[in-house]
């Protein structure tokens, strides 16, 4: 096998928020794969960085009292901790705010003037007049200029794929204050990117760069017509780096970030004396990324258009992967399925989310789903009821003794997981890790029923059959080793247990040892590897992170109108009313322009509702805990809007938010369907 030079980066998480278990997918997939790169014996090195620019790290900088240095450093640390608690190794782990990015940025910008590629226009951006700064887009929600889908972010519409500016938006609200943003007129910097066309259609649609469908949909949405300029700068403040031939302007968070995988790289290389260009503009380098679909646009048009521009290798490929729902849902705070990597450590082995993440995981952009039932279903029967069980129901039968000298006649069963190792390591090269994994777990199944065949357990008080038995022990032991070898991209941990029972090695090049059986050598005793999943730990997981990231909620000044699930609990017992007692309560469309916690309240948001021009509301809602205020900012709701002011110890409260469900965390708050104005009577 000729030995590949492979550099593979992951998508920089960004520094102003914590590891989750969405968050997870991407880097435990990106590990996997260069782990099992390594295993085949290629030189592979796994590159990432925190991302740490923008208007959201200066904004909370500026809320917490401390400076932006103070408040990346933090957040780097916690990253770091999160991904080494799940067995992710990363060869160099940096920051966008380095050194060596800034040199790097001033180097590709310099490339891109000389190619001329760079324009300048005056651009109306939204300014927040509250914070006192310019909006990135993800600050800004509104309503798309061309399906007129409501509450969509600041660069693209969810609903029909429509990409814009923000200033396009129709309603736009600043998620940072809830205000609404002043149009200003700023000089920007752009890249043409249409001068890069052809090139871009070349690489995109051609050598199998992307999987299918990616490049079909670049080709559908982006390609078929001339590429709009990227806006690559911002003005002041803003927390980045001024561009030197710009002063007051700042590269654009967009223009650094993917600066940072070469940053990384190269301070990777000052660590270990290589040169940089051995990895960056070497045609013996392959180039891979591994990125979520949200941000295909930016690393399949803009990144390798920077690339080629400045000299750099192009990617190999971009792997790019699905979404992450829990239960066929999104992640919910209030349902307690969104887990933070940490919260999850404190509970569960991550070697279970390591493999039910690899078993889930295909080629394809498909999302995936993690169902809390299957997980515990299937750690218990795969890894524990097969894989491990190979091992304990035979090496404590040749604990503290030798295999056999010579490997005993098994029927054919060593060579034919010998001869799968190919198929599975097709399946991880192509990442289509579910495919691998049952492939494993075929081969697990076979082991287990030579095993049980043979019945190791009543030879061992035979003397006269300890020869028989040993070699049957041999067989087993060697079934396993292929497996932990063809599991250690995925359980790492398993392969060092597995290499310190048979006192052999499981590490880089060491995927042929599945070739060969192993014979001769003492197996020392065997020690517990794998727990199964207690239902009571997942629990206390989903319950921690209701607490963690949602008080409990109750109460309140708020109305709920009964769903479905408390019918059974509250029936309707309210007598009935007359068409003109109805029309008496005057229901409106709402947008949520401020939220806030309440001073003193346990149960309460504060919400200031726009009901359409100037007319506004404070309500107090008691729902604190199943949202949090930035849930809220931007968000349309209906209120109550001639419900007499009711005065509270906190302040007076002028309406009332409608939700549905039975209270405590079972709050639903309702919201009109696309189309509705702030304003507009509920009838």
């Amino acid at each position: 096998m000729t030995q590949r030079r492979i550099l593979v980066t992951a998508a920089l998480p960004y520094a102003n928020g914590h590891v989750h278990l969405g968050h997870l997918v991407e880097y435990l997939q990106t590990d996997i794969w260069v782990r099992f790169q390594k295993l085949r014996g290629h030189r592979c090195i796994y590159i990432c960085a925190d991302d740490t620019h923008g208007t959201a790290i200066m904004i909370r900088a500026r809320q917490e009292g401390r400076s932006e240095d103070e408040l990346i450093a933090e957040m780097q640390a916690a990253h770091e901790r999160d991904f080494a608690g799940f067995d992710i190794e990363f060869d160099n782990y940096g920051s966008t705010n380095s050194p060596e990015n800034r040199e790097l940025c001033g180097e590709i910008w310099e490339s891109i003037r000389q190619a001329g590629l760079v324009k300048e226009k005056d651009v109306e951006q939204l300014f927040d007049p509250v914070e006192g700064t310019f909006l990135a887009d993800r600050f800004v929600r509104g309503t798309c200029p061309k399906c007129e889908s409501t509450d969509q972010p600041g660069d693209n519409c969810s609903k029909c794929g429509h990409h814009y500016s923000p200033a396009e938006l129709i309603d736009p609200i600043s998620t940072l204050s809830g205000a609404t943003p002043e149009v200003r007129s700023e000089n920007h910097l752009f890249i043409e990117l249409e001068q890069l066309h052809e090139f871009l259609n070349d690489w995109a649609i051609g050598d199998d760069h992307l999987q299918t469908e990616v490049a079909n949909y670049l080709k559908g949405h982006f390609l078929h017509e001339p590429l709009r300029d990227w806006d690559i700068s911002r003005p002041g403040p803003y927390f980045g780096f001024e561009i030197p031939d710009s002063p007051g302007n700042y590269w654009y968070v967009w223009f650094d970030a993917p600066i940072g995988y070469i940053a990384s790289t190269k301070q990777w290389c000052e660590k270990h004396n290589e040169k940089l260009d051995d990895w960056w503009r070497s045609p013996d380098t392959e180039i891979h990324h591994f990125i979520g679909k949200d941000i295909t646009y930016f690393h399949t048009l803009f990144w390798p258009g920077m690339l080629k521009t400045a000299g750099f290798n192009l990617p190999e490929k971009v792997h790019i992967h699905g979404f992450l729902t829990v239960g066929g849902e999104k992640m919910s705070k209030s349902q307690g399925t969104f887990v933070m990597a940490s919260t999850y450590l404190k509970h569960l082995d991550p070697a279970h989310l390591r493999y039910y993440y690899a078993s889930k995981l295909g080629s394809r952009l498909d999302d995936l789903d993690l169902n809390l039932d299957e997980f515990k279903a299937k750690i218990d029967s795969d890894l524990v009821g097969k894989a491990v069980n190979i091992a304990s129901r035979s090496a404590k039968f040749v604990q503290d003794g030798n295999l056999s000298d010579v490997y005993p006649d098994d029927g054919g069963l060593f060579q034919q997981a010998a001869d799968a190792g190919e198929t599975v390591a097709k399946h991880y090269e192509n990442c289509d890790y579910a495919a691998a994994m049952r492939e494993v777990m075929m081969l697990c199944d076979r082991a287990n029923k030579y095993v049980e065949d043979r019945e190791p357990w009543k030879l061992r008080k035979d003397p006269a059959k300890q020869d028989e038995l040993r070699d049957i022990c041999t067989v087993a032991l060697n079934l396993f080793r292929q497996v932990a070898i063809y599991l250690a991209p995925v359980l790492p941990g398993l392969a060092k247990q597995t290499a310190e029972l048979l006192n052999d090695p499981i590490g880089p090049g060491d995927w042929e040892k599945s070739q060969t059986p192993l014979v001769g050598t003492s197996v020392n005793k065997f020690q517990h590897m794998m727990k199964r999943v207690e239902e009571k730990q997942v629990q206390a997981m989903i319950e921690e992170s209701k607490e963690t990231q949602a008080d409990e909620a109750a109460g309140g000044d708020n109305q709920y109108n009964d769903g479905p699930e408390a019918l059974e609990k509250e029936p309707l017992t309210e007598e009935e009313c007359t068409y003109d007692d109805f029309v008496k309560v005057d229901m409106r469309v709402a947008r949520v322009i401020e939220a806030g916690h309440v001073e003193g309240a346990d149960k309460l948001l504060g919400l200031k509702l726009s009901l359409g021009g100037d007319v506004t509301r404070n309500v107090f809602a008691g729902i604190k805990g199943v949202y949090e205020p930035e849930d809220l900012l931007g968000q349309l709701v209906i209120c109550c809007a001639n419900l007499a002011p009711r005065k509270m110890r906190f302040g007076v409260s002028e309406g009332m938010v409608l939700a549905s469900g039975p209270g405590g965390k079972d709050i639903y708050v309702l919201r009109p369907d696309s189309g509705a104005q702030p304003g507009m009577r509920v009838h």
